[in-house]
């Protein structure tokens, strides 16, 4: 393989993932982060590619998500940040280096990887919460290990997303007082 070749697919790849985050309406700012292309090709894309093909993408404009709590605010979220979770841990988009976890930082290569978490997550979730800005949040806190971690409920042992420095142990939906009444509403698309 000649070096033009490699520089060739490299690019494609760029080109591959950025029309992906587009797709799942992330913002440029997050494009260009993973991605490495300008906001000018980002958005000369979203014009060739995708605004005049008969697909409706919306595209978001502000700050990217920055609130990590978010994921720990209802029920439904905090069970859908935990299949991400395991999904991003299946597809090694997460991993553990003796128990802490190793930091995710933003590169096509992994890019590749977040993307594919994301699409398994929706193909899992009927009518997913998280968007892929969020979900770029989240696995990136989880990875940090500060604001969020993954846990394992102290009664069944199942994984969780939790504050890790939250006082109280963390337990599931199924284990905690409430009961399974709540979990009833995350439901799979198969």
């Amino acid at each position: 393989m000649r070096i033009s070749d490699d520089r060739y697919s490299r690019d494609r790849l760029r080109l591959d993932i950025a029309i992906q985050f587009i797709r799942h309406e992330a913002r440029t700012h997050t494009i260009r982060q993973w991605t490495g292309l300008t906001d000018d090709r980002i958005r000369k894309l979203y014009r060739s590619y995708l605004h005049g093909g008969g697909l409706h993408v919306t595209r978001h404009r502000g700050k990217s998500p920055q609130q990590a709590g978010y994921f720990l605010r209802t029920v439904r979220l905090r069970q859908e940040a935990a299949v991400l979770a395991s999904i991003g841990c299946l597809l090694g988009v997460l991993h553990y280096s003796r128990g802490t976890p190793a930091r995710l930082s933003p590169g096509i290569g992994r890019a590749a990887s977040v993307c594919q978490a994301y699409d398994t997550y929706c193909a899992l979730v009927a009518e997913p919460a998280i968007t892929m800005e969020h979900a770029v949040l989240l696995l990136v806190t989880l990875s940090h290990g500060v604001e969020l971690a993954l846990q394992g409920c102290r009664e069944c042992g199942a994984l969780l997303v939790a504050d890790p420095l939250a006082l109280h142990p963390a337990r599931c939906v199924v284990c905690s007082p409430e009961g399974p009444r709540a979990s009833k509403r995350l439901t799979c698309n198969h």
